[in-house]
């Protein structure tokens, strides 16, 4: 029989070619990971935003668990989408901030575990870990010799059309400040259908790779990273048209992400054209909280930089909420038969240790610290408690979260803030004097939390 490793508390890694495939489970449903890059928690429909037109998102979250408290890995995009894939902490695998790091090859990817188990895999638009050239002067990074070298098909995906950073969301290729590509292999980029709307040019390149998927009988996973409302933020004239009276920022900005719903609306459609959404499960999320003003590290309002973090205090760059709790859905027809909203925290590193034990998949190997959990056991019960909290560091911030309260330091941990998050979730309200032994708990945890990582990201796992 099969060694079963649970994967709340732990995962087993070991270099991808190590990966071993294992017997399949009986059931091998799709995977989806839909990303939206900036999105602000305030920023859809579903989380009451009265003015911006998200009205297939909204469909998606009729059907789907609605997550009130999803997390982002980190308040920058490349931190997060590493945790996305590997289930570990950016602070553990050397990803600290955006446009610098690149995925290890001593780490294990989502996509190189399904694809060692028979599932076709495929990334389509933004990739940002890594560079995807080493002789082209691609976006930030690229150029000859690239230590920062980490493309999709060095980590797992056969199938890309990916970019090294940002692009526009309207003629994404064209007059741009850092050139970029859309790379679809080894010394390979697309130069056709490059016009229009971005994120309908990325979904033209996905859907032909489910279809051919389901053709061929195979499994698949699907990551699809759009770049919208990231700047530079341009909507084509259509889309701007559905928001007259406001002014041209708003338009552009609110404009983006009708252009981005439509595309949802586009797969969902495909996926039951092809009579597979049933078996497909589709996770939907932001890479962190809305840019520009307020509490953020991007602070240019000139850039059409009009999100809204809700009631939540700061923004992109920020790990109070504002920065990283982010609007979130998780669609699976087959299992989840009508809409409940879960209040457990959740977050991006949970992906991977849960569609492992979904589909009853370990990669053996010696163990490594994993910060994800197995959360499916937590989503469909209204009592469920996270059993594990979630560590965050960025620049000199630091955090840690649990079911109830989270503290916060802004100085590398010589002050901190204690806030309640089921009374207070905006943060107004400092509660550490009041609760001196909950501030001193979570405190010890998180510097045992941060030395693990320390140890992770100076190479003790490999």
């Amino acid at each position: 029989m099969k060694r079963i490793i649970p994967l709340v508390l732990l995962l087993i890694f070991l270099k991808p070619d190590d990966i071993r495939a294992q017997k399949p489970s009986k059931v091998r449903p799709n995977v989806i990971l839909v990303m939206a890059d900036d999105l602000g928690w305030g920023d859809v429909g579903f989380n009451g935003n009265p003015q911006i037109k998200t009205p297939e998102l909204d469909k998606m979250a009729a059907n789907s668990l609605q997550f009130t408290r999803f997390y982002a890995g980190a308040p920058v995009c490349s931190p997060t989408r590493g945790s996305c894939l590997t289930g570990r902490n950016p602070e553990r695998y050397g990803i600290f901030f955006a446009n610098v790091g690149h995925i290890k090859p001593q780490e294990t990817t989502l996509a190189e575990v399904l694809k060692a188990n028979g599932y076709a895999t495929g990334h389509f638009g933004k990739w940002h870990l890594g560079t995807l050239s080493k002789t082209v002067r691609d976006g930030h990074r690229g150029g000859k010799a690239n230590d920062e070298f980490s493309p999709p098909w060095e980590n797992g995906f056969e199938t890309c059309f990916s970019t090294e950073q940002a692009v526009p969301t309207w003629d994404p290729m064209k007059d741009q400040m850092v050139k970029t590509h859309y790379w679809t292999g080894p010394d390979r980029f697309a130069e056709d259908n490059l016009e229009g709307d971005d994120s309908r040019i990325i979904m033209d390149r996905a859907l032909p790779f489910i279809g051919q998927s389901v053709q061929k009988k195979k499994p698949f996973l699907a990551v699809i990273w759009f770049h919208t409302p990231h700047s530079p933020v341009v909507a084509g004239p259509n889309y701007r048209a559905m928001y007259p009276g406001l002014d041209d920022n708003h338009q552009h900005y609110y404009g983006c992400i009708t252009a981005m719903d439509e595309q949802i609306g586009r797969l969902r459609r495909e996926l039951r054209k092809l009579g597979v959404a049933n078996n497909t499960l589709i996770l939907f999320a932001s890479d962190n909280g809305p840019a520009g003003e307020g509490g953020g590290i991007d602070q240019h309002p000139g850039k059409r930089q009009q999100g809204t973090a809700g009631i939540f205090r700061g923004r992109k760059g920020s790990l109070y909420e504002g920065g990283i709790r982010v609007p979130a859905l998780l669609e699976w027809p087959g299992r989840i038969k009508t809409h409940r909203k879960v209040s457990v925290p959740v977050t991006t590193s949970d992906y991977f240790p849960t569609i492992l034990s979904l589909l009853d998949y370990s990669v053996p190997g010696n163990p490594r610290p994993m910060d994800g959990i197995n959360v499916l056991p937590l989503l469909f019960t209204d009592t469920a408690q996270r059993p594990k909290p979630i560590g965050f560091k960025s620049y000199k911030q630091r955090a840690y979260t649990d079911n109830q309260f989270k503290i916060y330091s802004a100085d590398d941990g010589i002050h901190y803030e204690l806030y309640d998050l089921l009374n207070d979730p905006s943060e107004l309200q400092d509660i550490s004097e009041a609760h001196p032994m909950v501030l001193a708990s979570m405190k010890t945890a998180l510097d045992d939390w941060l030395s693990s990582c320390q140890k992770s990201e100076k190479g003790e796992d490999y």
